[in-house]
């Protein structure tokens, strides 16, 4: 029977895990057995880069924060040595980093997915990570708005040339008359 000096820190864990959970926009969880160390720090500094959160906890206290934050679907899903990738303010990230990841070093094995408090699967993964990132999605709606914006102006451009070309015409008849 544990003390309740290690009951208190794995309610600990399951309370602060239980926040991250709740706050995260996407979690992917992958199964890192057979990594090298190299290949894991790797990993761990890429996920750092792109300001995902990469954790790995007992599958029992995992369980009872997926539980309380409402993703019992996924407790099919952890067997095994698990770890999780979560990200507040990325929903792309993890599953591009993962899933990166998981093409070259095959050891690493996505197994389940969640965004925005849905449960994917890992083709459902694999489209999210080849979506373009934040940045670009913004860029091309930003080119789509000032498209219409650039023709209008050219338009009225051409007009305005037509107009000076008119009276640039009219100025050189009557200087020559």
């Amino acid at each position: 029977m544990p003390s309740n000096k290690i009951l208190e820190q794995k309610k600990q864990v399951v309370a602060d895990l239980t926040e991250k959970v709740k706050a995260a926009q996407s979690i992917v969880l992958a199964d890192y057995r057979g990594l090298t160390v190299e290949q894991d720090t790797a990993l761990r500094n890429a996920l750092r880069a792109a300001g995902v959160e990469y954790k790995v906890v007992k599958n029992t206290l995992t369980s009872l924060a997926m539980k309380e934050s409402g993703l019992e679907a996924l407790d099919p899903f952890l067997n095994g040595p698990t770890a999780m990738a979560l990200s507040s303010t990325d929903a792309v990230a993890p599953a591009k980093v993962l899933s990166d990841f998981s093409k070259k070093f095959e050891k690493l094995e996505l197994k389940v997915g969640v965004v925005e408090g849905k449960v994917i699967d890992i083709n459902g993964i694999k489209a999210l990570a080849d979506l373009p990132s934040r940045e670009v999605l913004i860029a091309k709606v930003l080119g789509g708005f000032n498209a219409p914006i650039s023709g209008f102006v050219n338009v009225l451009n051409g007009n305005m040339r037509g107009l000076v070309v008119a009276l640039n015409a009219i100025a050189e008849q009557k200087a020559n008359a």
